[in-house]
């Protein structure tokens, strides 16, 4: 049996709490490296925290000016030789399908091919993904890892809500951010992959803190139990309608934009309900996407809701955005979602969908010339690559 089997093997049968230490170990005694440590990105993707018993005891290290976070957003693993110290240290992204959690740093010996080490790097450290993702049910070692400070309360059950910040498949690339990182209250995204199907969801509930929260979990809830039950967007959308007006009976309600698209041909039903609006970016040109307005979920009873169709070409570029980003007014009044925005897109063309959003929230923020959001805001962010048999 080969050493990574046999790792991969280890990391299965390993303690939730205690994954590191496997890959310590392995590293070590199977690679011949002299350290190892695991970072993983905050919650407000600024930071990135060592894995270990006490949160925090080690220095944070900002993702945008170091080596970590050199090796967090780029395409191929980083090898950095230090000649003083007569070693080199690889630092490789680890992840789960696209869904960049952190960095795997190991420092080896000056004299070693660490080039020819990366191939089985690169796949200790998707395995350490994939069982860092399944130990998240049975520890909070890693969810405590991600948080440069404490979250409030509403933004704690948003998070748990959400079902990762990026995915890729063949078909398409997805990223998504929220802010405020930790005290987001009512602003949520959500997405599922089916063989046939992607469907992406982005809702923005009414109020603020707790009672933002319960709402639009109510609302996710709902809208999860309907597409779990195999309908389609519209029904979706009448079914969480539905369920949101019996709770509250019309005095709270949730904007929400639903779209589902066809990964074999890119046809996109989509159902606009209130204030989350689309953009798209084709050959060069952005403009908003404009759907005929229907009412937010829960204002009324038994509101029926129509499905609206376009078609994704491969090279798009899509980004759905709540009020908390198009409505953000500069200094002089101007909405950020007027023109601000579609220089955005155009100047961060070039980025990973994973990466945009958060370079959008950076434009925003000089957009508003420094000044914190008056209001949540999310981002999603999807790059339709389609499917060579499609025509």
């Amino acid at each position: 049996m080969d050493r990574f089997a046999v790792v991969e093997r280890a990391l299965r049968a390993a303690a939730p709490h205690a994954l590191m230490d496997v890959v310590d170990a392995a590293l070590r005694e199977r690679y011949g490296a002299l350290r190892s440590e695991l970072r993983l990105a905050d919650y407000g993707m600024r930071t990135l925290q060592v894995v270990e018993p006490v949160p925090l005891t080690s220095e944070p290290l900002r993702v945008h000016n170091s080596p970590q976070g050199r090796a967090l957003r780029a395409p191929e693993p980083l090898v950095l030789a230090d000649r003083d110290a007569g070693t080199v240290t690889a630092h490789l992204p680890v992840g789960v399908r696209g869904d960049r959690l952190g960095v795997l740093s190991a420092t080896f010996p000056g004299g070693t091919d660490v080039f020819g080490l990366l191939p089985e790097l690169e796949e200790l450290c998707e395995a350490l993904g994939h069982e860092i993702t399944v130990a998240e049910r049975d520890t909070d070692v890693y969810r405590r890892a991600r948080r440069a400070t404490r979250l409030t309360l509403a933004a704690e059950m948003q998070w748990q809500l959400l079902p990762g910040r990026s995915l890729r498949r063949r078909e398409f690339a997805l990223g998504a951010h929220v802010e405020p990182a930790y005290a987001t209250t009512g602003d949520n995204f959500d997405w599922s992959v089916s063989a046939e199907h992607l469907t992406v969801a982005v809702a923005n509930g009414m109020g603020e803190g707790v009672e933002a929260a319960l709402l639009t979990n109510l609302a996710v809830s709902a809208m999860r139990n309907a597409r779990r039950a195999g309908l389609g967007p519209a029904d979706q959308a009448a079914l969480t309608d539905q369920a949101v007006y019996a709770q509250y009976r019309g005095s709270a309600h949730v904007s929400m934009v639903l779209l589902r698209a066809e990964l074999a041909t890119g046809e996109v039903e989509v159902v606009e309900a209130g204030s989350p609006r689309v953009w798209l970016r084709r050959e060069g040109k952005v403009e908003p996407l404009v759907f005929d307005a229907q009412l937010p979920l829960g204002m009324f009873e038994d509101t029926h809701y129509v499905t609206e169709r376009f078609r994704l070409q491969p090279g798009d570029r899509l980004l759905l955005a709540t009020d908390g980003v198009h409505e953000a007014v500069s200094l002089g009044g101007e909405p950020f979602g007027d023109h601000a925005l579609a220089r955005s897109l155009t100047a961060n063309r070039l980025l990973p969908p994973a990466q945009v959003p958060r370079a959008v929230f950076h434009d925003l923020a000089q957009h508003r010339c420094g000044r914190p959001l008056e209001d949540d805001a999310l981002l999603v962010c999807l790059d339709w690559y389609g499917r060579p048999s499609a025509g």
